[in-house]
């Protein structure tokens, strides 16, 4: 989850062609951002590879999430995360407990502000339009801050639906994250019911209540 939630970024070529990459990969997020953030929920089925080259490690993991506005249920095989805008419960299943939090309103990270995935390019981040192909484009955003924990964050854009393709966070310490999606989907009309987690459900469970 974590690992999920970071950055990526990339390197550019001669200034004028930079800037023509930038506002075209501008406008193209634009489009992206808006039509995710103006459905009623995306979701997705991933795949997501956490490559460690420090440790010499490759894990592959497959999940499925669910955001609509800053309501969110994620799910990975050692952790189900939900989120109603106020409370979070995050579920250990081999452990068979879950954890209740008050997220800080004031972070503006995906744990309090998921639709911030769509949104990020906007602050903070230079972008540039890496390559259009025939049914997507690759548009990498790198951070101007240079004490930034990641080098850059790279986007698949499907075309002309404008889904998400692939999603890679590079860091400097040297792990990279690949979320690759399968599925995309921005037509469910989700329950209230999806993002809080239900003790009927989980009979037994520790509850660790941290508010």
């Amino acid at each position: 989850m974590r690992t999920i939630i970071a950055g990526l970024f990339l390197i550019f070529a001669s200034i004028t062609a930079g800037a023509q990459n930038e506002a075209e990969a501008v406008k193209i997020l634009d489009r992206f951002s808006a039509q995710a953030l103006g459905s009623p929920s995306v979701s997705m089925k991933f795949t997501l590879e956490t490559i460690d080259q420090a440790e010499g490690t490759n894990n592959t993991v497959s999940g499925s999430a669910i955001l609509s506005k800053d309501r969110y249920r994620l799910e990975l095989p050692d952790n189900i995360i939900w989120f109603n805008g106020e409370t979070s419960w995050s579920y250990l299943p081999y452990e068979k407990e879950v954890t209740v939090a008050k997220p800080d309103k004031k972070d503006d990270s995906f744990m309090t502000k998921p639709s911030s995935i769509f949104s990020v390019y906007k602050k903070g981040y230079k972008v540039r339009l890496l390559e259009e192909k025939a049914g997507s484009y690759l548009i990498d955003l790198y951070p101007e801050d240079i004490n930034s924990d990641h080098i850059r964050i790279r986007l698949n854009i499907g075309k002309p639906s404008l889904d998400l393709k692939s999603l890679e966070y590079k860091y400097k310490n040297g792990i990279t994250a690949i979320l690759t999606v399968m599925e995309f989907d921005l037509k469910r009309q989700p329950d209230n019911s999806e993002f809080t987690f239900s003790t009927s459900d989980y009979r037994g469970v520790e509850v660790i209540d941290m508010r």
